[in-house]
């Protein structure tokens, strides 16, 4: 049996489940109806790989910093190199940097080499959607 704990570590006695009703092998009998008539179920989500799943949460990962969603904003608006980064977000060049190349590796950004400087950019425009999603819900709770 698996025993769910909350955050102070006590043990919630009323979320108690096996391993077999984890997995979904539950014995016994399965209630036909579990939904009133009033509200019948719904169908379910499609499915999604393991893969897709892992990659979706890599990226959700990638944009979970508030500098990194302060420079998405930044390059939704416009491209940037790291000096105007730097300048709006009133951060140093190290934390821009390192915020970027994460960015960079999860594909939210691109750069693009102009003389001496990198300039910045969205790669993909749902991404910026994603986050003004999210500050706007952020915003909406405030």
């Amino acid at each position: 049996m698996t025993t769910l704990r909350s955050d102070t570590d006590q043990v919630d006695a009323s979320i108690r489940v096996t391993a077999a009703e984890v997995s979904g092998q539950v014995s016994g009998p399965v209630p036909s109806e579990v939904h009133s008539a009033e509200r019948p179920a719904a169908p379910p989500a499609p499915p999604r790989t393991p893969a897709t799943l892992a990659a979706a949460g890599e990226l959700l990962r990638a944009l979970a910093a508030p500098v990194r969603i302060a420079i998405v904003l930044q390059l939704q608006e416009s491209e940037r190199c790291v000096h105007e980064l730097v300048e709006a977000l009133e951060v140093t060049q190290p934390l821009i940097s390192q915020h970027l190349r994460v960015l960079k590796a999860a594909g939210v950004v691109a750069g693009e080499r102009h003389g001496r400087e990198v300039v910045y950019r969205l790669v993909d425009e749902h991404l910026a959607h994603i986050v003004m999603d999210a500050v706007a819900h952020a915003e909406e709770g405030t």
